[in-house]
């Protein structure tokens, strides 16, 4: 995976989205959201799989660092986007552009690595693309992932 700094892609017809206050709580019911979502929009297994783990990341990192644990909201966005799915994570929390993290040095001694950002390395590995950008309503965040109809590919 990349993170992509090339046009997001525009989500085809409705996208289904749901809104979740800033609550640990909430991330079984958006892995449930972006699973049904995405499987009616006929993605395969695997690649709804990889989504829904590469989202519930992102949102509790959004929850525990953007927010803080603290009150804020988050929309989820499910759509297709041609072959690809695309999820859209829209937060008020502070500023924070994921694509931006250098990936983490994997060959160094566990003690000897800096804490943090293997989730958002998680995240480059499960999605075939991330984009972020700040806007005047807050963050987005936007993960892709190819749809193959070979389950095999995706």
């Amino acid at each position: 995976m990349m993170s992509a700094m090339g046009d997001v892609p525009a989500l085809a017809g409705q996208a289904q989205r749901l809104e979740i206050q800033a609550d640990v709580g909430q991330l079984a019911a958006v892995r449930a959201f972006v699973r049904d979502g995405a499987a009616s929009l006929g993605a395969p297994p695997r690649a709804v799989g990889d989504l829904v783990q590469a989202v519930d990341e992102s949102v509790a990192n959004i929850i525990l660092h953007g927010y803080r644990a603290g009150p804020g909201q988050v929309i989820v966005e499910v759509g297709r986007a041609g072959p690809k799915l695309v999820v859209r994570l829209l937060d008020n929390a502070p500023a924070f552009d994921p694509t931006a993290l250098p990936a983490p040095d994997l060959s160094l001694p566990l003690l000897r690595r800096r804490p943090g950002g293997l989730g958002v390395f998680l995240v480059r590995e499960l999605t075939d693309e991330v984009h972020y950008r700040r806007t005047a309503q807050g963050n987005e965040l936007t993960l892709v992932k190819s749809c193959f109809d070979d389950e095999e590919e995706g």
